[in-house]
């Protein structure tokens, strides 16, 4: 290509901007191609009507824009301050391309990055993916132990080479106009004004006018989507709530705590502590709880598998208690473990376990710790990872995790930690000790086998590593049958309880914002000689495992859980909570009460089958418990409501 002046082809682009208008059909291009792809894998689940396509594409391409008056700031102001002699300088066209390679790249790898995104948690990037950039060790190994990531950026480097060569005669045409700052700084107000008009007019949420969540999902644009996420990872109940009038929320709330063995503990309106008192001796049994990654409900035989992956919990599933109607409040493990220590709703955004000053919380290892008990928090990774080590220190455990695990000991590991087989191991060493001492003995496990890339130890099970989820339940299964197995050899077997519970189900993805179905979640407990076979069908919240574990060892307490002792409670009063990190569910009897950051609350009729919902008739009764149980959860973390008390 010589100096001379451009064809009518490329005549489009000669301006300083040029660059920039031809990247910008190259990102509307890609965005639109990634969410046609993405509305193609999520199929008849995304209902394609006229009405649904129109939204995705009409209203998706508005938030591509939108992203792009953000993405493309460094661009703009790049372009704008070269000077003209340097930009029109024959050397530098070479530079220019080279840098449009550099940014084709960065388009292409995020179109790969939100499809395997997607294919993981069935949404546009979003608060996890913000939360997964501060574990980049954890998550760069997972993405790498999971993924041919090699070819694949080799390929989206040829792809970006091929297209930026086809580009080229149109990208060099802005080195035929001569430019001076005067010139091009009117364009550079305008292109800086409107991402803050963005930022001042738009909002995330806008995009969510369809009943079905794929259909506000495939709307989005994925950049646009991580960055809002990032801004809003922390909610102020209060602020971004329904709310009642505090004593109202606090009048109510206090009617719903007390059961028949807790009772107020005091006439002051805004304390929600219990004093729990039972007749009788305690029993100072020995409790393991584990929680396991991912296990929904659906996985085990009684829920509905017919592929036999959990042969072994199916057997203790028919030996032990088992909860049929439980459900998680979260779709993270944060969530799990903050619902199993602290028994208490989840607050919007991020999880307690991660908040600063979550420490000296009434946590349900100090109520051990209390009563004499080691208490112990085991894990298989590096417990920095998202503050577990903190949290858990900070709350009355001991923690032990990968470093503590000695080498010769480790049959298998992966980026996210030692196979679950070696961290039962450890368990048993822990008891060993404990029982040595002559106390008894409290101690958390948390599972890592059944996450991505499903890798452990191979001759396991019929199911070959890495070969995908399945397998990777199954390994967890055949580890829990193997640490049952060698517990029962233990002299301290006979009096222990074992809890087994996921910490969240293995998809969060449905028909709408909060699809009860993928919120179920089995557990149960284990003690041959202490509690007998059976099936607890009430429904029950993840929140509520604490205080019913303590009410089985017949604990008496002061307590600040907000969970009910499921045996203490009469019926009718059930209720579960089921949550993102921005939308709050209350679910009771058929009935679904949804809160959102917009201060908006409906009542659905959910779908226990397909997690769709549909709104019905409000319930101003079910509303009000909805934001009592909410409002005051908030209020009481942000005032010290929830700290530990002397027993």
């Amino acid at each position: 290509m010589n100096q001379s002046s451009p064809s009518r082809a490329t005549r489009l682009f000669a301006h300083r901007y040029g660059p920039f208008w031809l990247l910008l059909a190259v990102f509307l291009a890609i965005s639109l191609l990634t969410r046609l792809a993405l509305l193609v894998k999520t199929g008849l689940a995304a209902e394609p009507g006229p009405g649904n396509l129109l939204q995705i594409f009409g209203l998706g391409l508005a938030f591509d824009l939108v992203a792009a008056s953000y993405f493309f700031i460094p661009l703009i102001v790049f372009l704008f301050l070269v000077p003209d002699r340097l930009y029109r300088w024959a050397p530098f066209r070479w530079f220019l391309l080279a840098g449009t390679v550099v940014w084709i790249f960065i388009m292409l790898f995020n179109a790969a990055a939100e499809w395997t995104f997607w294919d993981e948690f069935g949404s546009r990037y979003n608060f996890i993916a913000v939360d997964y950039l501060l574990y980049t060790h954890e998550v760069i190994g997972n993405i790498m132990e999971s993924y041919p990531v090699g070819p694949i950026l080799a390929g989206l480097a040829i792809v970006s080479l091929a297209v930026a060569w086809a580009l080229r005669h149109w990208l060099w045409a802005s080195h035929h106009v001569r430019s001076h700052y005067t010139g091009r700084a009117g364009w550079l107000v305008l292109f800086l004004i409107l991402p803050f008009l963005a930022f001042s007019l738009v909002d995330f949420r806008l995009k969510d006018l369809s009943a079905n969540r794929y259909v506000n999902a495939l709307s989005g644009n994925g950049v646009y989507e991580f960055f809002a996420a990032a801004y809003n990872n922390e909610l102020d109940y209060a602020t971004f709530y329904y709310s009642l009038p505090p004593e109202q929320a606090f009048a109510r709330l206090r009617e719903l705590l007390p059961t028949r063995h807790a009772r107020l503990a005091s006439d002051d309106p805004r304390d929600v502590t219990r004093i729990v008192s039972h007749p009788g001796p305690e029993k100072r049994l020995n409790v393991i709880l584990i929680s396991v990654e991912s296990l929904s409900a659906e996985y085990l035989t009684r829920f509905g598998e017919n592929g036999g992956i959990t042969p072994r919990l199916d057997a203790l599933a028919r030996q032990g208690l088992l909860f049929t109607n439980l459900y998680a409040t979260g779709t993270r493990t944060v969530r799990g473990l903050e619902a199993l220590a602290l028994s208490i709703p989840p607050t919007p955004g991020q999880s307690i376990v991660k908040r600063p000053a979550n420490e000296g919380l009434f946590a349900l290892g100090e109520v051990f710790r209390a009563k004499g008990y080691e208490v112990r928090f085991l894990y298989g990774g590096y417990g920095y990872f998202d503050n577990m080590n903190d949290f858990f220190d900070g709350n009355g455990y001991q923690v032990i995790d990968r470093v503590a695990i000695p080498a010769e000991r480790i049959h298998h590991e992966n980026i996210w930690g030692v196979a679950d087989e070696d961290l039962f191991t450890q368990a048993l060493i822990e008891a060993d000790k404990a029982h040595a001492a002559g106390r008894p003995s409290f101690m958390q496990l948390m599972t890592t086998s059944n996450h991505r890339p499903f890798t452990y130890p191979e001759g396991r099970i019929d199911i070959p590593s890495k070969s995908g989820r399945k397998g990777g339940v199954k390994y967890t299964d055949w580890a829990i049958g193997d640490f049952i197995d060698r517990a029962a050899t233990r002299p301290w077997f006979a009096d222990t309880v074992f809890v087994i519970v996921a910490d969240h189900c293995a998809s969060s993805a449905g028909k709408s914002d909060l699809p009860v179905n993928r919120y179920q979640i089995p557990a149960l407990f284990y003690s041959p000689k202490h509690i007998p076979p059976g099936e607890f069908d009430r429904l029950t919240s993840q929140i509520d495992l604490a205080p019913t574990l303590l009410g089985l060892l017949n604990f008496s307490y002061r307590s600040r859980f907000f969970g009910y002792d499921m045996f203490d409670l009469e019926p009718g009063r059930e209720r579960a909570f089921i949550s993102t990190y921005q939308d709050l569910g209350y679910l009771r009897g058929d009935r679904l009460v949804k809160l959102d950051p917009r201060r908006g609350r409906g009542v659905y009729r959910p779908d226990f089958d397909d997690g769709s919902a549909v709104r019905v008739e409000d319930d101003p009764q079910m509303v009000t418990d909805a934001v009592s149980w909410y409002q005051v959860a908030a209020w009481a973390y942000g005032h010290g409501a929830l700290r530990w008390i002397p027993q």
